[in-house]
């Protein structure tokens, strides 16, 4: 059921994203890295021996590894739909990890499965790609954990094993990640202003977005504990990617400006989240109390009343062991 869902909606992104692509890519060469999207550009590591890309689906394998490979985008493409015990709201892993996970300064996931395990200071513990996985589903997606030994989990990590194929060393990539802005002091009342002009027409006049376009704030928006709701990281996510096909048209401080009124908003509650950051080092606009660190701009926050499966149990912290 899951892959009957992804294949129209999956070639209508991938059509568009391949517009866009096209029209920035640059040629490639010995110094040069292919970025998630598929187009060349600067390496971000000079010591990369060989280009990289992502494979394509040409290079799916056969027999039972390609269906749970296809399931598992389709899971990350459908993630509402297909998944809606664990799912929250009306988010999809894909609005964020645009292009299921393909798009270069969108959060790509090519590779990520050769940066993993790693350490993470949000949670001051080595964590598997299993682990980071649940904490999208608990945080960005204000959903429950998946059983890590479930075929859903099975199936996501073999979509994210196979964008991951022949990726160099450490899986550093071009375009990982999605960069950062430098800090601007944002007008919430511009942002405002911006938002009905440019951003309600997808996202609806009170961010409640649709079936297929995602909630900005509200019951069925990302958590207080998602780095979205940061206001650089969002601000960079705008800037990078925003309005869709769009993206580069704002400015830095138009960027600012939207994710200040964007995140002024309610949304849900993050169950555990004082436990952040366990070692102190907060990053300046994490909207809530953690060790040494006073919230930045709280917004409203709605309460969930069933918390079970909200909090991905913490691995051995590497803080308290030798």
């Amino acid at each position: 059921m899951a892959t009957t869902r992804w294949s129209a909606g999956w070639r209508a992104v991938v059509g568009v994203t391949t517009v866009i692509v096209t029209a920035c890519g640059s040629p490639p060469s010995s110094s040069t890295v292919k970025t998630p999207s598929g187009t060349a550009s600067t390496a971000a590591h000079p010591d990369t021996a060989s280009v990289w890309r992502a494979p394509t689906d040409q290079e799916l394998p056969t027999g039972p590894l390609r269906v749970s490979i296809l399931r598992g985008r389709a899971l990350l493409m459908h993630t509402p739909d297909s998944l809606p015990k664990y799912a929250g709201g009306n988010l999809r892993c894909a609005s964020c990890h645009l292009n299921a996970g393909l798009t270069a300064n969108a959060i790509p996931l090519t590779a990520v499965q050769a940066r993993f395990p790693k350490y993470m200071d949000r949670t001051g513990a080595v964590i598997l790609l299993a682990d980071r996985v649940n904490y999208c589903f608990t945080r960005s997606l204000a959903g429950r954990a998946i059983p890590t030994n479930s075929r859903e989990m099975t199936d996501l990590l073999a979509y994210l094993a196979f964008i991951s194929r022949g990726a160099p060393a450490g899986g550093h990539v071009t375009g990982e990640g999605m960069g950062t802005l430098a800090r601007l002091t944002p007008d919430t009342a511009h942002g405002r202003a911006l938002f009905m002009s440019t951003c309600q027409v997808c996202h609806g006049p009170n961010g409640e977005g649709s079936t297929v376009v995602p909630a900005l704030w509200g019951p069925k928006s990302f958590s207080v504990g998602a780095s979205m709701a940061r206001l650089e990281r969002a601000a960079t996510f705008i800037q990078h990617n925003m309005p869709l096909g769009r993206g580069g048209s704002l400015t830095p401080q138009q960027a600012y400006d939207l994710s200040a009124y964007i995140n002024s908003h309610a949304r849900p509650d993050s169950p555990g989240k004082e436990h952040d950051w366990p070692a102190g080092g907060a990053p300046f606009d994490v909207p809530y109390d953690t060790k040494g660190h006073l919230a930045f701009n709280p917004p409203p926050v709605l309460p969930r009343r069933d918390t079970r499966g909200m909090i991905v149990p913490a691995p051995p912290s590497v803080l308290t062991h030798p």
